[in-house]
């Protein structure tokens, strides 16, 4: 397997090329100008905190014109020709689908992304820079798994973004972009702290 994945990266796919072979997969890898990334296993931790969020936003939404999506949906990046899985993904008013593909978006408002050891770095870094090239792009939550610890970027004029942190002093995450607000009790109910972070990276 190992070598397999190996092969995967060194590789340059066409995006055609991906999409046919992640239709066969029984794993989801992201798609990077070429390059193919599978991804890591998700934790229970990992899974709880998108859930809750998804659940606090949908129920918030409730009769208003928002998409609540987890990890599941693709979102394409154009300008990077890239695809990603983010965990949560908001959208205002109506999808916009890639070729129609109903797996696969392209307008997102906001994007939550829940950090694990193995992708914390990237997420704040390149795959911020990626997102950031997406026009309905306005707000960026980054929640660590780990402890109660929780980022906001929000887009202001100028491409400029504030920057916000959330932690145990914190009594909830209050969105930017639309008025809703999320306590940090549902964002990490039946989260175990103590739980070690191990990941399944395919091999």
């Amino acid at each position: 397997m190992t070598g397999i994945i190996e092969a995967m990266e060194k590789r340059c796919y066409s995006p055609e090329e991906y999409l046919a072979l992640e239709e066969a997969a029984e794993s989801k890898s992201e798609y990077y100008d070429g390059e193919i990334v599978p991804m890591t296993g998700g934790t229970t931790n990992h899974n709880q905190i998108a859930l809750n969020v998804s659940v606090a936003l949908s129920i918030a939404f409730k009769r208003k014109d928002y998409r609540v999506f987890m990890g599941d949906v693709r979102l394409w990046i154009p300008k990077k020709r890239s695809y990603t899985y983010p965990d949560v993904t908001v959208i205002a008013g109506k999808p916009e689908y890639f070729e129609q593909r109903k797996d696969t978006v392209t307008n997102p408002q906001v994007i939550v992304e829940v950090l694990s050891k193995s992708t914390k770095d990237y997420d704040r870094g390149g795959k911020f820079q990626f997102y950031q090239t997406i026009p309905s792009f306005q707000e960026y939550i980054l929640i660590d798994q780990n402890q109660r610890f929780i980022e906001q970027f929000s887009k202001q004029e100028n491409k400029r973004w504030s920057y916000c942190v959330y932690d145990e002093e914190d009594l909830a995450l209050v969105f930017s972009s639309f008025a809703v607000e999320v306590s940090l009790e549902d964002i990490y109910e039946k989260v175990d702290f103590d739980a070690e972070e191990i990941e399944d990276v395919g091999e």
